[in-house]
């Protein structure tokens, strides 16, 4: 996911050098929903490991 982030920035990025600031715009509003659904995930996973049962050895 952080490289669909990364790729939409970078269109953004150049589209706004270029001038075109419409899809500027709009490439960096995806990019920036994708980093808050990233963040998201993120803390999810990170939570439900700390919650989840711990494997015990033999």
């Amino acid at each position: 996911m952080l490289g669909w982030i990364l790729l939409f920035f970078i269109i953004a990025l150049i589209a706004g050098v270029m001038g075109f600031g419409g899809v500027a715009g709009a490439a960096a509003g995806i990019a920036q929903i994708l980093f808050f659904v990233f963040l998201v995930l993120l803390v999810v996973s990170l939570v439900s490991h700390l919650m989840g049962t711990r494997r015990r050895g033999p």
